[in-house]
Parts: structure tokens; C-alpha cells; sequence
């Protein structure tokens, strides 16, 4: 008897900030990888489909994009990511940034 099959695996690349296209919130959207392998006695042999997909935080929505798409979001990522995401964007009235009391002057 021979046992085979499949299994999935998922992975999160990045974590990006955008414009949900379902809910349209500004908001945090993670960058996932779904790998598929084959699988024979449960030893995994090789991956015959991939695919890229963004979901929103906010209201879970989820769009399919193409490895080229996702390529590109990687490198924005990589890009716009120096660890102060305040830095770049410009101060709104009530928002303090992280480290800072808001009760202190």
C-alpha cells in the first residue's frame, strides 16, 4: 500500500500598510505565501503549486495577486521599512508616537 498526498504550508512575508480594496480602510495588510507539496508515506517531496495573497486586518477581506505583484510589495516593504514607521509619515493632531507618555509636556 502506498500513501500519498498533499500538504499546505503558509507562510507570512511582510506586513504591509494600504488601502483595502474590500472595506476601503487604510489599513495593515499581511503578505502571504501558500505553498502546496506532495507528499508521499507524510514526507513532504516537492511544491506543485504556490500562490500569493494579501488580507486586510481590518475586515479580513482577501485578494490572489501574482508573484511578480508580490515581488514588488516585498521590495516596498524592504524599502519604506526602517524600524520608525512616524518618520515618514506626518504627524496627525493626537497621535503619539511609540516611546513617548502623551501625559507628559
Amino acid at each position: 500500500m502506498i500513501i500519498f498526498g498533499t500538504k499546505g504550508y503558509l507562510y507570512q512575508l511582510a506586513v504591509l500598510t494600504m488601502v483595502c480594496g474590500w472595506c476601503g480602510n487604510p489599513a495593515a495588510h499581511t503578505l502571504r505565501k501558500r505553498v502546496t507539496k506532495f507528499t508521499l508515506f507524510f514526507v513532504p517531496l516537492f511544491p506543485f503549486s504556490t500562490k500569493y495573497a494579501t488580507q486586510c486586518t481590518f475586515c479580513g477581506g482577501e485578494r490572489q495577486i501574482s508573484k511578480e505583484e508580490a515581488d514588488q510589495l516585498l521590495a516596498q516593504a524592504a524599502a519604506g521599512q526602517d524600524g520608525n514607521a512616524y518618520s515618514q509619515a506626518p504627524q496627525q493632531p493626537g497621535v503619539t508616537p511609540p516611546g513617548q507618555n502623551p501625559y507628559q509636556r
